[in-house]
């Protein structure tokens, strides 16, 4: 498999977030193929951590494109985005859902509250916990070798995407800028309705 270039990341979130679909995120000997994400428009996007500015915590959006932001929410599940755009211009994808593919022996010992490989990596803070994502890999350059990538298969599937809104926020909630592999076991929760 491929490491994704940093090109692939510097466009436009919503490009990069349909096109995150079927990548597979390798973390030392853990892998998961993207099902589900949520784009994120920088400035003007009210729902997105960068319409704040330049914070500490937002630094790494407004930098280079294919990095890693990941931070914590409610006290104790962190969330792990990849930077997309170009430099100075803050737009991020947001990882929602993987179907896990390797180490999921290691995935469940981190999870042990999963009964299923379904339930493994079924939501931001549940992926980033199995697959040993934390915020030491905030700002993490993803388009080189090393032991955090995200990859493309040779072989790539051809997939449908479900479009929808975004989940649990308040700001902007009704901008449909959820997308999901239609017929995934692996999506968050119960997929919304979706425009195709």
């Amino acid at each position: 498999m491929r490491i994704l270039p940093e090109s692939f990341f510097a466009r436009g979130a919503v490009e990069v977030a349909k096109d995150l679909l079927g990548k597979v995120i390798v973390h030392g000997d853990c892998s998961g193929r993207i099902v589900e994400v949520e784009a994120y428009l920088g400035m003007d996007d009210l729902a997105a951590h960068a319409s704040r500015g330049i914070t500490e915590r937002t630094r790494v959006l407004f930098g280079p494109p294919g990095r890693a932001y990941v931070y914590l929410i409610y006290g104790m599940y962190e969330c792990l985005n990849f930077v997309a755009e170009r430099e100075g211009d803050p737009g991020c994808v947001l990882i929602r859902a993987l179907e896990p593919l390797e180490g999921t022996g290691e995935m469940f010992q981190r999870r042990p509250a999963a009964r299923r490989v379904e339930d493994l990596c079924s939501g931001p803070g549940k992926l980033t916990r199995a697959m040993g994502i934390t915020r030491a890999l905030n700002g993490a350059n993803v388009t080189v070798a090393g032991a955090f990538t995200v990859r493309r298969q040779a072989k790539e599937p051809a997939i449908e995407i479900v479009t929808s809104a975004r989940i649990g926020i308040t700001q902007c909630a009704d901008w449909p800028l959820r997308f999901y592999m239609a017929g995934s076991r692996f999506v968050s929760g119960k997929p919304k309705k979706g425009m195709q």
